[in-house]
């Protein structure tokens, strides 16, 4: 088959194809006729064209990040770029590499625009000298403090103690004082119980960036007792600061090392002070509200009053602005403003995805009023005057429940402000357990129960040690308070911060992340059809998040595993039914999908469950580090600490798209994590002969071929693009060598891996084994990579065995090991390992054999589209949407097949079969 042309292997594949079941089998699927083919963009050779995420140019824009890929051997390490809009004009960019190639040459490079280049639609990004901007953004460490010019603001930061922003300043004015990180903690949850406040104390800051466009200062510590000596709840906060920008965008981190019976955390916050200069009835309070709603408010109000100060007073008021002199009201006003009653504090709280409450008061110790109610805030809050405030947000905002903004003291010299990303209104967190150990005290016991609830309990090791949870913020310090206009629009960046992306026919004629995926394709009606399933799994998925309410501190970002048709109802308190964390690469379909199709609400979707299954599904210290947790019911309450659900392979494609640092920060925690397999092995209970006792000083593990080493070998592989450390590139080499020198390659199953060469012990056993889970957690997506940078014939050989024979007939099975395989399943899955046998080795049998295995005659979703329907009356407490032959698993694994299939084979599925 080597010799085939491409021409010949595409006419032959697809003369192959139209005798398939295939034809019949997607011909029978209610699809619309297909559209006619769009124009497909071409990338041109060194050029990237970028453009909004959202297909338009934001209103406001503080500033934007985004990372680009570029083709082998053409940019080499060190070039410099140019940014220029749709109509040729230069803008100012900063550039930095993010991964090369094993040339040398850049194979990611991220880009920052200043805040004040928001009008463009599109961009094209180029090797060139960049333009500075009109004002840069300069960052300089000077003795016990790095000090932030945006050449707009200028900002303090402390490297030590407990203020980590002593001031923010304006035009010569402070806006913002003594910003610091607050923590209330109670010894039990009772809502009775008193709360002791701590405070964040700095212990280390790193300036990570330091202009010309754009600023990056890191801060970690602790949250220290507020007059005592315990310090805990570690934390790491990013400032970014953009050229031009008035705003400090804030990604916040928290890791829980905590006692989970004796530590409850009753509020989590940023906290500062706000100066306020002024009358009473100058002083602004402003929430925002659902979509564009925005409640506004004085701290001494003039309207309603009994009476009249006059129009222009009134108008004023609102609009934020001064209102006139005094002198020249009504004296009838004038004469009695001290009995008017001026509100000092302020509280929105959003107790949950469906309600929130704005409440004020005049002072402790008088009744708060109920001043508005709603469904969902936005999540932004502004105090302040004419002469100046602070406006200040809370991304995911109801989505991240309880979640409260507070202002207090607004009748003072200063009002202070908290942005609580756990409420105090709501109660204490309780991170305990759901159930005691029910008996499960045995090994034998713990098997038992598992085939009851599917749930891997272990006692002990259902604990969030070392679990963390990133928030992201907004501040802005402004020179007065703004228009209901313009607070409308600072709500749509804390709401949906503006992204820029580059454009997907650019992404994939760089060939990053394996060329598994192609743009979608609508020009026959069998892709079409295959088109329409993708599109609909992704949009049930996101209106089961909406229906089911998927939201919260710890849940958002993440969805269930398997579906209660009895109940109509996901499986949420049933053991390994419920929270999904990432099972059968979750992740991966997102990313893939919006690869694939481009849509801002897939990136999105996707953006929060990285967030997600990066922080909270990973123990990030403790004894499980650096582990995640298997699905269950508590995010990290399974037994089976595994580097599947931790593995950077989740992580790469927002990291690269975004330069995002914090996610950065997660994948190179992976490095090492195979030496965890020395202290916490997931086999354990079913495989005592391959278990070795606990040894924190071990040399080697057993791993095996497919979760572990797909996850190892992935964040080797990260850490080589990023940093180009040739340790990681002879792990690499070694332990693909290592595989294919296996008596029976990947189907040997595993062995033991040495931690510092990365090489594997050959295995005495000779044996195929075989196991379903091996391949579908990245493993195909590393392979394809390394495979491409890496020449290594013996692994290629051995991986191509594997893609061409896990989903083979008995009888091909048998005549290589002697009989068929055993423990085969998710076939429709491993379609896609099957399509890459074909493209590599050109294969128009195997092609047709891929799309047979992924449009299976048996299998439910190869006859029709799952019905969904919607469930209403008194089986529910509320109409939900629910669909028959869903399960996240099997949506994750089809979705993974068809993009896959598509890319690698899609040559395969004749534009005539439909016919």
């Amino acid at each position: 088959m080597s010799n085939l042309t491409r021409r010949e292997f595409v006419r032959r594949t697809a003369l192959a194809a139209a005798a398939a079941q295939i034809a019949s089998s997607l011909a029978a699927q209610p699809s619309a006729p297909a559209a006619a083919p769009t124009p497909k963009r071409q990338a041109r050779p060194g050029v990237a064209e970028l453009r909004w995420l959202d297909g338009k140019a934001p209103r406001v824009q503080p500033g934007a990040t985004c990372g680009v890929p570029w083709p082998q051997g053409v940019h080499p390490a060190g070039t410099t770029f140019t940014l220029r809009a749709a109509n040729g004009a230069e803008l100012p960019v900063q550039s930095w590499p993010l991964a090369t190639w094993p040339d040398g040459s850049l194979k990611w490079t991220a880009h920052a625009l200043p805040a004040d280049v928001s009008g463009a639609p599109e961009f094209e990004l180029a090797a060139g000298k960049p333009i500075a901007p009109a004002k840069t953004v300069r960052a300089v460490e000077a003795g016990d403090a790095i000090e932030v010019d945006t050449g707009v603001i200028q900002v303090r930061i402390a490297r030590t103690g407990r203020v980590l922003v002593p001031q923010i300043t304006r035009s010569g004015l402070p806006i913002l004082q003594n910003g610091r990180l607050v923590l209330l903690r109670q010894d039990t949850a009772e809502a009775e119980a008193k709360p002791e406040p701590f405070t964040g104390a700095v212990d280390r800051v790193t300036l990570e960036q330091a202009g010309p466009v754009r600023a990056v200062v890191k801060l970690e510590g602790r949250h220290a007792a507020d007059g005592g000596t315990r310090a805990w709840l570690p934390f790491i906060v990013r400032l970014y600061f953009y050229a031009g920008g008035d705003a400090v965008r804030v990604l916040h981190t928290i890791v829980h090392d905590g006692d989970e019976k004796k530590d409850f955390i009753r509020g989590l916050g940023l906290r500062f002070n706000v100066p306020l200069r002024g009358e009473l009835y100058d002083r602004h309070v402003r929430f925002s509200g659902q979509d564009d709603g925005l409640f506004s408010e004085a701290v001494r109000g003039l309207t309603g009053l009994r009476r009249d100060p006059g129009r222009e007073v009134k108008a004023a008021q609102r609009a934020g602005q001064r209102t006139p002199a005094i002198a020249t009201w009504p004296a009838a006003v004038s004469d009695r403003l001290q009995y008017v009653p001026a509100f000092a504090d302020w509280t929105l709280f959003q107790a949950n995805a469906d309600g929130f409450e704005i409440r004020k008061r005049t002072k402790p110790g008088y009744t708060w009023l109920s001043a508005a109610r709603g469904q969902r805030a936005g999540g932004l809050g502004y105090v302040g005057t004419p002469e100046g405030g602070v406006a200040f947000g809370i991304r995911n905002f109801w989505q991240s429940h309880p979640a409260q903004l507070d202002i207090r003291g607004a009748t003072g010299e200063q009002a202070e402000v908290t942005a609580w990303l756990w409420a105090p209104n709501a109660g204490a967190m309780d991170l305990r357990g759901y159930h005691d150990d029910m008996g499960q005290d045995t090994y034998p016991e713990q098997l038992e129960a598992m085939q009851i609830t599917y749930e891997d309990y272990e006692p002990g090791y259902d604990r969030p040690d070392g679990v963390a949870r990133t928030s992201e913020l907004y501040l802005w310090a402004l020179a007065a308070t703004p228009s209901p206009a313009q607070l409308v629009t600072l709500a749509e960046v804390v709401r949906t911060p503006p992204v820029v992306m580059v454009r997907q026919e650019t992404i994939h004629a760089a060939g990053v992340f394996g060329r598994l995926w192609s743009p979608a394709d609508r020009s026959t009606p069998e892709r079409a059809a295959i088109e329409d399933q993708l599109d609909w799994y992704f949009d049930f998925y996101q209106r089961q998040r909406e229906d089911r309410r998927w939201y919260g501190f710890w849940n958002y970002g993440d969805v269930m595993h398997s579906y209660d048709d009895d109940r109509h109802e996901w499986k949420y308190d049933v053991g390994g039914f419920a929270w999904d964390n990432s099972e059968l690469s979750t992740d991966i379909w997102i990313w893939l999908y919006f690869l694939h199709s481009g849509r801002p609400e897939v990136f999105r979707f996707a953006e929060a469950m990285t967030r997600h299954t990066g922080e909270v599904d990973v123990h990030h210290q403790g004894r499980f580090a650096p582990l995640g947790s298997r699905h269950n019911v508590l995010h990290w309450g399974c037994s089976a600490k595994q580097l599947r659900i931790s593995t950077a392979v989740n992580r790469r494609y927002y990291y690269y798209l975004t330069g995002d640092e914090r996610v950065g920060d997660l994948m190179r925690e992976q490095v090492e994590a195979a030496r965890a397999l020395a202290m916490i092995q997931a086999n354990r209970k079913v495989a005592a002969e391959r278990v070795t006792p606990p040894d924190p000083h071990a040399t080697e593990v057993y791993a095996g071929f497919g979760t572990d080493w797909g996850s190892i070998a992935g964040a080797w592989l990260t850490e080589w693009e990023r940093t180009g450390d040739p340790r990681m590139r002879d792990r690499l080499v070694a332990s693909m060598r290592g595989i294919a020198g296996q008596p029976q390659g990947f189907f040997t199953g595993g062995a033991r891996l040495q931690l510092a060469s990365g090489g594997f012990a050959r295995s005495a056993d000779d044996k195929p084994q075989v196991s379903h889970l091996s391949a579908v957690f990245g493993l195909v997506e590393v392979c394809a990579e390394l495979i491409e940078l890496i020449d290594v014939p013996e692994f290629k050989q051995a991986w191509l065995e594997y893609c061409s024979l896990y989903n083979a007939s008995p009888e091909e099975q048998k005549r290589r090991f002697g009989a068929p395989l055993r423990g085969i399943s998710l076939t429709q899955g491993h379609s896609r390992l099957t399509a890459y046998a074909a493209r590599q080795k050109q294969d128009p049998t195997l092609a047709k054999r891929a799309w047979a295995e992924f449009v299976r005659p048996e299998g439910p979703w190869s006859r029709r589209r799952p019905e969904e329907k919607l469930v209403s009356g008194p089986e529910v407490l509320r109409p939900v949407h629910e669909a028959t032959f869903v399960s996240t698993n099997g949506t994750a694994q089809w979705g993974l097949a068809a993009i896959e299939c598509l890319a690698l084979v899609g040559e395969a599925l004749p534009a005539d079969s439909g016919k």
